[in-house]
């Protein structure tokens, strides 16, 4: 008889290292294309949710799979929600997926459960493409309803900067148009009170450190898991660092737990892990969401295996089987703090040198430990990037350390070895300087 097996749903960069770690004891099987890879991602032309889900279900008693999970935001989770659903296995109803993954949807939900936790908010009324309203007030911060990899989200400061922000040239409204439809066939069928996804989102700016809460959700039981520290980049609404454990307080994880409770009861959330980014303001104890993601944040698992023991990809094979993470014993921790290390380019004229074979050597003997992604880009990628982005991230990097300061020293040594600025060079303000509370405005949605 055939062994049971897993299919693991667009499994690339952080899944394809943390289920790896898996694979000898949970037989696993891939399926999905990769989105920043070409050939692979030629298959965007013609992708269809519904058809992919469709053939993964007349594979499925053939294959011998027996669950279903995904950590991919563009188009996993929700793939994974309706072959699980498809085929009776354990998952996240799709209905939750799409409240979380519909950024309107998910803050008006919000605001009728926990509107302190919200902030003023509006759809903006307008086509991709299209000259922005005159009557908008200035800053705002926008983004797509549906996007991921905080493509095309930022702070504006007036109507040149939505225009720059939004003026798509013929292949990038194909571009956009491929990556949301799927999900806009799906929200149409399933979720229709949500309305269009094919929008932008305008909301008032929040000035605060920014944060994660991880978790997930077994029999109905939301079980918290850590926060997570998002540091930015000074001036700049891009990720430098993130860092475990984080300085966040007693209060603001009170907070953050009972916010999450209720989002996630209202969306009927009951099974599965999630994300929720937020942002804490220390003197107030004020926190406001972000978003929600209906999946692990991939890029954090090894943060907690190493300090904590925890292996968020192992819950999330335990999950899609059905069974409670809470009977797995914990590995022995390796560090007392840990980070995942964002290098970025803010010049669309530099081109930052890849490490060769010798600077890895190097960085591998001496740092065993080291986790190491390089992202190795055409111009026309750079461009791209600079364009939906704002900035070039051409490496990551996980490390280790005993605590925070040796965690700091550690990482300027390996960025010298690897001949990249460390993301401490330029230590940043306690609070962001790229955001603000600007005036009520009564156009939004919800109120302060």
């Amino acid at each position: 008889m055939r062994a049971a097996r897993v299919l693991v749903l667009f499994n690339y960069d952080w899944d394809q290292v943390g289920f790896g770690r898996w694979s000898a004891a949970f037989p696993m099987d891939s399926a999905g294309f990769d989105l920043f890879s070409f050939p692979s991602n030629l298959q965007l032309v013609t992708f269809d949710l519904q058809r992919f889900v469709d053939r993964l279900a007349a594979r499925a008693v053939r294959k011998g799979w027996c669950a279903v999970t995904s950590n991919h935001e563009q188009f996993g989770a929700l793939a994974a929600a309706l072959l699980a659903e498809r085929m009776g296995w354990p998952g996240t109803p799709v209905a939750a997926v799409l409240a979380c993954q519909h950024k309107l949807h998910a803050r008006r939900v919000l605001q009728q459960v926990a509107p302190e936790a919200n902030t003023p908010f509006a759809p903006l009324e307008w086509r991709y493409g299209d000259p922005p309203p005159d009557n908008l007030e200035y800053p705002r911060f926008v983004k797509p309803i549906k996007a991921a990899f905080s493509v095309l989200a930022r702070v504006v400061h007036d109507r040149e900067d939505l225009m720059a922000l939004t003026r798509f040239g013929f292949w990038e409204r194909w571009v956009i148009r491929h990556l949301i439809e799927p999900f806009e066939r799906v929200v149409k069928a399933r979720l229709p009170e949500a309305g269009s996804a094919r929008r932008m989102l305008l909301e008032q700016p929040v000035q605060a450190m920014q944060y994660n809460l991880d978790g997930y959700v077994f029999a109905g039981e939301l079980r918290p898991l850590g926060f997570v520290e998002s540091v930015m980049y000074p001036g700049t609404q891009a990720f430098m660092r993130f860092d475990y454990p984080c300085r966040l307080s007693e209060a603001g994880r009170d907070k953050a737990l009972d916010v999450a409770r209720r989002f996630l009861s209202a969306v009927g959330f009951n099974h599965g892990l999630f994300n929720m980014e937020f942002f804490h303001d220390p003197v107030t104890e004020k926190v406001t969401v972000i978003e929600f993601n209906p999946r692990m944040a991939a890029q954090f698992s090894d943060l907690y295996l190493r300090v904590k023991g925890v292996d968020l990809h192992r819950l999330g094979l335990e999950l899609a089987l059905g069974r409670d993470p809470a009977r797995l014993p914990l590995a022995e921790p390796s560090a007392g703090a840990a980070a995942s290390f964002v290098y970025r380019c803010f010049d669309p004229a530099e081109r930052p040198a890849m490490p060769d074979a010798a600077q890895q050597a190097a960085l591998a003997k001496r740092f065993p430990d080291a986790l190491l992604f390089r992202f190795a880009k055409s111009p026309g990628q750079i461009a791209r990037d600079f364009k939906w982005v704002g900035s070039y991230r051409y490496g990551i990097l996980h490390l280790g350390g005993r605590d925070a300061g040796e965690l700091r020293e550690r990482c300027l040594e390996a960025s010298e070895l690897l001949g990249w600025p460390a993301p401490y060079a330029r230590q940043p303000a306690e609070i962001p300087v790229s955001a603000g509370y600007p005036p009520p405005d009564c156009s939004m949605e919800s109120s302060p």
